[in-house]
């Protein structure tokens, strides 16, 4: 991997943040290269929120950019929004259950995944975000998983112990979806 440009995107309270912010995290955590630059409304929950993540090998020039290799799409209006600027041969993963095909699925590599409805068997629908995490990882390699879910645990240990099992799984179902 040298340079992989990220773009998480869907409703506030969705966790397209907390997705960046992980594979950030773990980035670091690797002794990469990383960058993360959220943006939302001031609404936050059901307003917009995206964020862009840089992963790279070598030092990262500005957390800012205009196409990116991957967006992970949790809803239609993210996807109609931003998969225009997905590269020509990039990666968009999207919540099937919130979304349909985009525009230029001929020019990109399409993962639909249902996000929500792994996360509702799973016994959590707010874990759907986690489940696009496990495909995100699964996918692109871009960090590894095992730094994904130290990062995780660390957090989780702190705000909500009892949720993370329920990550836990929801990143493995979501890699196992796509392996």
């Amino acid at each position: 991997m040298a340079t992989t440009r990220i773009l998480c995107a869907g409703f506030g309270g969705q966790g397209a943040l907390l997705i960046g912010k992980l594979v950030a995290e773990a980035g670091m955590a690797e002794g990469k290269f990383v960058t993360w630059l959220p943006s939302y409304g001031p609404e936050m929950r059901g307003g917009t929120a995206n964020v862009m993540v840089v992963v790279s090998d070598k030092p990262v020039g500005s957390p800012i950019f205009t196409k990116m290799d991957v967006l992970v799409a949790l809803n239609q209006p993210s996807l109609d929004k931003f998969a225009k600027d997905t590269k020509d041969g990039g990666l968009i993963i999207t919540n099937s259950d919130l979304c349909g095909d985009p525009e230029n699925k001929d020019k990109i590599k399409l993962a639909p995944v249902p996000l929500t409805k792994i996360a509702e068997e799973i016994g959590n629908v707010k874990a759907a975000n986690m489940v696009g995490v496990g495909a995100l990882l699964q996918l692109t390699g871009c960090v590894d998983r095992k730094s994904v879910e130290d990062y995780l645990s660390h957090m989780m240990k702190e705000k909500n112990p009892a949720l993370l099992e329920t990550n836990m799984a929801a990143i493995d179902k979501g890699a196992s979806y796509v392996s």
